[in-house]
């Protein structure tokens, strides 16, 4: 079993980057697929970020291509979040799903077994 924490969330500026990561204590990351997935007030849970488990292969929501970057090393899954937008604001949470496949990734939150607890980002305009 992995558990993982995410941490780097915070209150930012429109226009700003940020960097989260989520760590895993128990297990490395090397047999799973990893994700970022995102709950707004209000709203329901959005994928964000999806990244396979050799990392060679990752997919993204369309409203966030080209600003936002996952990767991971053996035990840290990272999203790198640039330019920022007060539609990004949410608890962002990492998603982890054993995975024999080393290029498939997961789009969808009942893949995933284990989950952080979430970080919250808000972004002001």
């Amino acid at each position: 079993q992995v558990q993982l924490v995410e941490s780097g969330g915070g209150l930012v500026q429109a226009g700003d980057s940020r960097r989260l990561s989520c760590a895993a204590s128990g297990r490395t990351f090397s047999s799973y697929s990893m994700g970022w997935f995102r709950q707004a007030p209000g709203k329901e849970r959005e994928f964000v970020a999806a990244i396979s488990r050799s990392g060679e292969r990752s997919y993204y929501v369309e409203s966030v291509k080209g600003r936002f970057t996952i990767s991971k090393d053996t035990n840290t899954l990272y999203l790198q979040m640039s330019s920022l937008k007060p539609e990004d604001t949410a608890v962002y949470y990492c998603a982890a799903k054993l995975s024999s496949s080393g290029t498939y990734f997961y789009v969808t939150s009942s893949d995933y077994y284990f989950w952080g607890q979430g970080t919250q980002v808000t972004v002001s305009s």
